[in-house]
């Protein structure tokens, strides 16, 4: 038998989103058996906080600044390097299950943008990948998702939930039951969910492959990413009216205001509707509208959600299992960012590096035969502090596969212990946005229990500007330190680590966005 690896990954979801990670509404034992047999990270940060730029350090293995991908709208080039690429010429069968998205699917209004790929309903190769079956949150254009479900079930595919509107505006028509953005009631069959088809193929592609084959599978599910309309025969699972708020909601709005104010002008002033600061906030929200009946909802559905995905990657893990391939089988949990999910009244995503966007799960479940990296770590629920990011898997697969990592990647083989000689001790995110007219660069550095972002000028910051928390006295992020005279040196040492690990955005020589989602 040769060595297997089995790439989650979901979209948009909150480290908490789990049991192991201190979830207590979401039922997710089959994830948390995962971690209680491998290894849990704590603090595992996006090098973006939005989707495309982040699945493109995933299968690049370097940083936004290097691959290009900036924003959404961006394709990843097809000369990118690709971690798929790798271990295909390693002589690895590889495929991706789900959303990909390293290529935009809509154009500036929201309608679906063909590319090659989808046109020919190709199946691959692309990118490494021997195969491949696309999913996204609907029935949209030529995605192989879209296909079989207007061709298996038609009547969803006529009237299921629209995500967008021509303005850019999430659930136009209305929302569930407290009017929540992005919220609906979503009459799918289960077994025509996204989740369970994207599951499905999955295990379909497995049970062509040899018993003795080396290979890597990437199932990348689209939720819990908004839209947040589970089936509604799964609705009953958690109730909205049962549930208590979120921590970092934060119910009264004038301290919610001091906090928001303490923070770079542009968080007061999203929250006011004042400023359009991400391509998925509407720009006819204002978030200061939102009641905590409507955060309530929104958790609710999302809650739903995680438990399908609990439950698919469930049913893959039998499939392994069946096949024989469990103590071969490499594991690998993650998502590409967070979601505000009511935090400070937010909702979504956007240019603010907190905990909220910035944690996300990541649990490694090395193979219990493995005799190379990960070799004796099978230890119950091994947990590790050091920070780490996205920009690791690639050459954490590489390591798996018992390769050298190439040059090009700029991560580093996940640790195993929370003292790995040599490994870098902080992890870095960036963000780039132009939008409207209104332009913005944030560079963030987590290190030594500090978290410091600074901002580079635009059209809303002037560089002055700066955020710095202390994670263990406040991991909320609720009080704002930057320029705290007691920490000019902690902040000055920050700073200088950041600007030397990650350059200037080039804005003149990036390529340009041809569309935002």
């Amino acid at each position: 038998m040769g060595r297997k690896i089995l790439l989650f990954t979901t979209d948009q979801q909150r480290y908490d989103a789990w049991g192991v990670n201190g979830g207590a509404v979401a039922r997710t034992p089959h994830v948390d058996a995962l971690a209680a047999a491998g290894t849990t990270y704590r603090r595992c940060h996006p090098q973006s906080v939005v989707c495309m730029p982040s699945r493109s350090t995933i299968i690049t293995g370097q940083h936004v600044s290097t691959h290009g991908v900036w924003m959404n709208g961006v394709a990843l080039p097809a000369e990118a390097p690709s971690i798929a690429r790798v271990l295909h010429d390693a002589g690895y069968r590889t495929a991706i299950f789900g959303k990909a998205h390293f290529e935009p699917f809509f154009d500036l209004f929201g309608r679906f943008r063909e590319n090659a790929l989808a046109r020919e309903a190709s199946t691959g190769p692309h990118r490494g990948f021997d195969h491949l079956e696309l999913a996204t949150h609907g029935p949209t254009g030529s995605l192989h998702y879209a296909m079989w479900l207007r061709a298996n079930h038609p009547e969803m595919a006529a009237g299921f939930y629209p995500v967008l509107d021509d303005h850019f505006q999430v659930n136009a028509a209305g929302g569930g039951d407290t009017g929540a953005p992005q919220v609906k009631s979503n009459p799918i069959a289960r077994e025509a969910y996204h989740t369970d088809w994207v599951a499905d193929r999955a295990m379909a592609w497995l049970d062509t492959l040899d018993a003795d084959a080396d290979w890597f599978c990437w199932v990348s599910f689209p939720d819990p990413h908004h839209p947040w309309n589970p089936p509604a025969s799964e609705r009953h699972r958690v109730d909205w009216r049962d549930l208590d708020l979120p921590a970092g909601y934060i119910a009264d709005p004038a301290t919610r205001e001091r906090v928001l104010d303490a923070k770079p002008r542009h968080w007061r002033q999203w929250y006011d509707g004042t400023l359009v600061a991400n391509f998925e906030a509407p720009p006819r929200w204002v978030p200061a509208t939102m009641t905590a009946d409507q955060v309530r909802e929104v958790n609710a559905n999302v809650h739903i959600e995680n438990e399908l995905l609990d439950e698919a990657i469930g049913r893959v893990m039998g499939r392994v299992r069946a096949r024989g391939w469990d103590q071969d089988t490499d594991v690998l949990i993650s998502t590409d960012h967070g979601e505000f999910q009511g935090d400070y009244g937010l909702l979504f995503k956007g240019p603010y590096h907190v905990d909220s966007l910035l944690r996300i799960p990541m649990i490694w479940r090395a193979a219990p035969s493995s005799t190379g990296i990960g070799a004796g770590q099978v230890v119950p629920d091994r947990t590790i502090d050091a920070p780490v990011g996205l920009v690791d898997l690639a050459p954490t697969m590489c390591a798996i596969a018992g390769i050298t990592p190439p040059d090009w990647m700029e991560g580093q083989p996940l640790p195993t212990t929370n003292a790995a000689p040599g490994r870098e001790s902080r992890v870095l995110t960036e963000w780039d946005s132009s939008l409207f007219g209104v332009t913005m660069a944030l560079r963030t550095i987590c290190r030594d229990g500090w978290l410091a972002t600074t901002y580079l000028p635009g059209t809303v910051h002037d560089g002055s500007e700066g955020e710095l928390y202390s994670l263990a006295d406040d991991p909320h992020q609720l009080v704002n330190r930057w320029n705290d005279p007691g920490l000019a040196g902690v902040q000055a040492d920050l700073c200088a680590d950041l600007r030397a690990a990650i350059a200037p955005p080039d804005r003149h020589a990036r390529r340009p966005l041809v569309a935002p989602v």
